[in-house]
């Protein structure tokens, strides 16, 4: 009779669903927060009293310039979300987390504060004689980034309530090292024995059957227990 492997026939699809979601999630919240970055934040107008009023336009890697790096760990935890499982997927969710909060900070106080003329003269580099006389923001550039910011969030939610059974990639991509340790300790604890478990006692040079416990005989006695019985047959 051919057993097969429950965890290597899962339809792949199902097996890594959660993953692909937050993956889809990271990617949009990676690409909203560099577009944004590439976007103008601010309108600065400034004057120094020797010459014609100047203009410059700040753009987002430069207001707030965590944007770009954000957007990388973005993408590096694409590919974290396939890679690792238990905890470490844990973990990857609170730095995403974490990414999208810190992501949303500098879009929610320009939305609700506006540009501050002393931190648009000094983000700008203007020389001490100039002044910031009015900005202008750009609101578009902002809401972007906390669409991203919320995707990010998103992201870490599936990630974080992903089951560990889905979490990585298949137990097959084990190394045997890997499953030597983990059919250990299914033989050290009370967890149920599946297929996937006898596949990897064998594959760690185990016979899986050896601690199964025989059934009783027809009396009831334990196996090999030949002391309930005399010579003739007769139970004492």
């Amino acid at each position: 009779m051919e057993v097969t492997d429950p965890v290597a026939s899962e339809p792949a699809a199902a097996r890594r669903g959660p993953a692909v979601v937050a993956a889809l999630l990271l990617g949009i919240a990676a690409l909203a927060l560099w577009a944004s970055s590439r976007m103008t934040w601010v309108t600065a107008y400034s004057s120094d009293g020797l010459g014609e009023d100047r203009t410059l336009t700040l753009d987002g890697g430069t207001w707030a310039a965590s944007l770009t790096p954000l957007a990388l760990v973005l993408v590096a935890a694409v590919a974290a979300a396939f890679a690792v499982r238990g905890w470490a997927l844990r973990i990857v969710a609170a730095a995403v987390a974490a990414v999208g909060i810190v992501a949303a900070v500098p879009a929610v106080g320009l939305l609700s504060g506006g540009a501050d003329p002393e931190d648009a003269a000094r983000i700008a580099d203007l020389p001490a004689r100039a002044t910031v006389t009015a900005t202008d923001i750009a609101y578009g550039p902002a809401v972007l980034t906390l669409a991203g910011a919320v995707a990010a969030l998103a992201a870490a939610v599936v990630l974080w309530r992903t089951p560990r059974s889905q979490a990585g990639l298949s137990s097959k991509y084990d190394s045997p090292a890997a499953r030597r340790d983990a059919a250990a300790r299914r033989g050290e604890g009370d967890e149920r024995v599946t297929e996937r478990a006898l596949w990897d006692a064998l594959d760690a040079g185990e016979d899986p059957t050896l601690d199964a416990d025989p059934a009783p005989d027809a009396s009831g006695n334990p196996p090999g227990d030949t002391e309930g019985d005399d010579d003739s047959g007769t139970r004492r």
